[in-house]
Parts: structure tokens; sequence; C-alpha cells
């Protein structure tokens, strides 16, 4: 006699590949801390950028854009850990974990780096509120108050921050997966 055929909707699939805990459990761990310091540095990023009074758009509208979708992937990110919905995806979420993680940091480091070179093209205002400083043309160069300068320096210094978060999430999430 012949084997019956088997039931196409009823073949399973592996499950999937994870190292990470799931529910509150992730938060308990290295990799959840990380993700929740992406989350309030890059909120603090989005926070500081938007409260400028953005003196170079198309720099820091790049820097606003990143910072906002890195801190709605991170948060997505990290819900689906703590909610489990990690258990009913099938895939290998290790892998996942080092390309987000990648992904974001490069991203983000372009994000500093505009920040930082917003920062740093500050010119000079004098005591009279004109500007102090003589420019070669096609240089820019932003006219920031000390309110503003600081906010901006702020910026870039939590950007670092998400940065060196990113990086270390990569590191951490590229050896959990070689040993898978």
């Amino acid at each position: 006699m012949s084997d019956p055929a088997t039931n196409p909707a009823t073949t399973t699939f592996p499950a999937p590949t994870i190292s990470l805990p799931t529910g509150l459990d992730i938060l308990r761990t290295y990799s959840g801390a990380l993700v929740v310091l992406e989350i309030v540095f890059g909120g603090l990023v989005w926070i500081l950028v938007a409260s400028s009074n953005v003196p170079v758009p198309l720099l820091q509208g790049w820097v606003m854009f990143i910072s906002i979708t890195m801190f709605s992937c991170s948060t997505l990110y990290l819900l689906m850990f703590v909610l489990g919905l990690v258990n009913r995806i099938d895939t290998n979420w290790n892998f996942v974990d080092v390309f987000y993680h990648f992904m974001a940091l490069l991203l983000y480091f372009g994000a500093f780096v505009l920040e930082a070179a917003t920062t740093a093209a500050r010119g000079v205002l004098n005591h009279n509120g004109t500007a102090g400083c003589l420019v070669p043309s096609g240089h820019i160069v932003t006219i920031l108050d000390n309110r503003q300068y600081n906010i901006n320096v702020a910026a870039t210094v939590f950007a670092f921050a998400v940065t060196l978060c990113y990086a270390c999430s990569m590191y951490m999430g590229f050896k959990r997966w070689q040993k898978v």
C-alpha cells in the first residue's frame, strides 16, 4: 500500500531562532537595556533638534528624520520582544538583530556627523548682534546664539551616545548570531 499524501496545510516550519528572552525578561539583559537607551537617547536627539532653530534645514532635517525613524523602529523592535511576537514570527531573529542594528548604526553615524558639522559651523556674534567672521563663498556658516549652540552641542553628544548604543547592540547581536 502506498502512504497517504501529506496535507500541505499541515506542513510545519522550524521554530524561530532567537537567543534573547521574551516578555519583560528582555529588559533584564544588556541587549534590552541598550535598546531602552537607544529609545531614550534617540528621543532626546529628536527633542533637541526640534527645539533648535534649525539653521541648516537640509542637514538637520536628515538628523530629525533619522532620529524619528530609529526611535519608532527601536520602540517597535522592543515591543515585539516584550509582547512575545518574536515567538510567532518564524525567522532567524539573531540575524534580524544584527542587520537592524548595523543599518541603524550606519544611519545614526551619518546623522551624528551632520549634526556635528552643523554645530561646528557656528559663526561668531559681536556684542552688537552682527556676524563677526569673514567666510569664503561656498561655505556653510550658522549664526547661533549661545542657547541655540548649547542645544546643538547636546544634540551632537546624544547622537554620538545613540551611535555607540547601536554599535554595542550590533556587536552583542553578532556574537549571539555566531554562536547559533
